[in-house]
């Protein structure tokens, strides 16, 4: 295992690399000049000229590239071009929304998609599993944005439950940030539920033919037990990987849900620091999204001797 996981690090490495590159150069070879937006359209060429020159903007690529790789090294993200503030403080200013957000939805997602993928599986063909199978294509097909104009009118202005926007931290109060989570939670949950239970349904039903499986059964196990103790242990694996997918991309930032809902989040910035090219927090953003993906994706190949007692390493 230590060497397996030696392995899976030195192999992120060169994708981390290649990222970097990929981000550098799409930034800065994409029409459009930091320099005008930052001195606004009464500047004179002169004005332009010596801002490029302060940003490093009229160096060769390649030197740009080294002394940004350089910084990067020593935990230096830069400076935000339109706040004037360290990226990595306008990254940990709008990580925490983005994380709560995303441990309600996958926490919602997985109690609910779980069970309903396993009754599905064992009782297909039902009108239960026709039912399961109809809630996912709906989930799949209704685009979030219209799933979260749909909650607001039903329990914020209509029924008055809960608040229509806005985000307050948990420090903060507790109950405030508790109000304004259900629905950005429920609206990303519906896509959630619907993609974990399909693929639970999906796995579940390739073991449960299986020997163990008929084995189980006539020692006597109780159905339940031979469903979660036996059947979903084998089944999980690709469960997880949907689950770990789907946490990476909660905390890149859903663009969409954020905006609906108000949310200070990644997501949030990342579309206005796309608006102002803001070179260095869309490079950090991007460099932390590509983290977040090879973090999980390392975590959940661990994760798949614990749940398949048929892998080693």
């Amino acid at each position: 295992m230590p060497i397996y996981l030696l392995r899976r690090v030195l192999a992120a490495i060169p994708v981390m690399l290649v990222v970097a590159v990929f981000v550098f150069l799409l930034l800065r070879l994409t029409p459009g000049d930091p320099a005008a937006i930052l001195a606004g359209d009464m500047a004179t060429p002169e004005q332009l000229d010596r801002i490029r020159e302060s940003l490093g903007l009229n160096d060769p690529l390649l030197v740009q590239f080294v002394r940004w790789i350089g910084a990067l090294l020593q935990g230096d993200f830069g400076t935000s071009l339109i706040s004037n503030k360290p990226v990595i403080d306008l990254v940990a200013d709008r990580m925490w929304p983005t994380i709560w957000i995303a441990i309600i939805t996958l926490s919602l997602s997985v109690a609910i998609a779980v069970p309903m993928g396993v009754l599905a599986a064992w009782k297909q063909g039902s009108w239960v599993d026709h039912l399961v199978m109809t809630f996912s294509v709906l989930g799949f097909s209704i685009p979030v944005f219209v799933i979260g104009y749909l909650l607001i009118k039903l329990f914020a202005i209509d029924l008055k439950w809960l608040p229509v926007q806005g985000y307050k931290a948990p420090s903060d109060d507790f109950a405030g940030f508790a109000a304004r989570a259900v629905l950005p939670a429920l609206t990303l949950a519906s896509i959630y539920i619907a993609l974990i239970a399909r693929m639970t349904r999906a796995s579940l039903l390739d073991v449960l033919n299986e020997d163990y499986v008929r084995t189980a059964r006539a020692k006597g196990l109780t159905e339940r037990r031979v469903l979660f103790r036996h059947a979903l242990r084998n089944a999980a694996v690709p469960v997880m990987t949907v689950i770990g997918t789907g946490f990476a991309l909660l905390i890149s930032g859903v663009v969409v849900t954020e905006s609906v809902y108000n949310i200070p989040g990644l997501g949030r910035l990342t579309v206005d620091s796309i608006f102002a090219r803001d070179y260095p927090v869309i490079q950090a953003l991007i460099l932390l999204t590509s983290g977040v993906y090879v973090m999980v994706n390392l975590l959940i190949d661990l994760s798949y001797s614990l749940l398949d007692p048929r892998i080693r390493y």
